[in-house]
């Protein structure tokens, strides 16, 4: 019993925004102010421009972690690109952050 809580404890922990360390502090201070802290883009940003919601699975599905990659490094219509400033590692935990929001 004890192991069966001991890994139930550490799944949900995996899951969680904590496990993602610099990742979640990456999205929080430079994607959430459009994207929304629960990727919904449901922000008065994320409304203009009409972003996805990246809890959708359907829309999870629509991108490639390298068109994910592409967009956080190059940046996307609106959104400005954060080459040079964001680590090559950073940007794969905060794709894999974003790939974390889908329901």
């Amino acid at each position: 019993m004890k192991i069966t809580m001991s890994l139930v404890a550490l799944a949900f922990l995996a899951a969680s925004p904590v496990a993602f360390g610099d990742a979640a502090e990456i999205y929080t201070k430079n994607c959430a102010s459009c994207h929304g802290a629960d990727g919904k883009g449901q922000t008065a940003m994320g409304k203009k421009f009409k972003l996805k919601d990246y809890t959708d699975a359907k829309v999870q599905a629509g991108f490639t972690d390298k068109e994910a990659t592409a967009a956080i490094l190059d940046g996307k219509d609106k959104m400005k690109g954060f080459k040079g400033k964001i680590a090559d590692a950073d940007v794969a935990g905060l794709v894999k952050y974003i790939r974390s929001l889908k329901k």
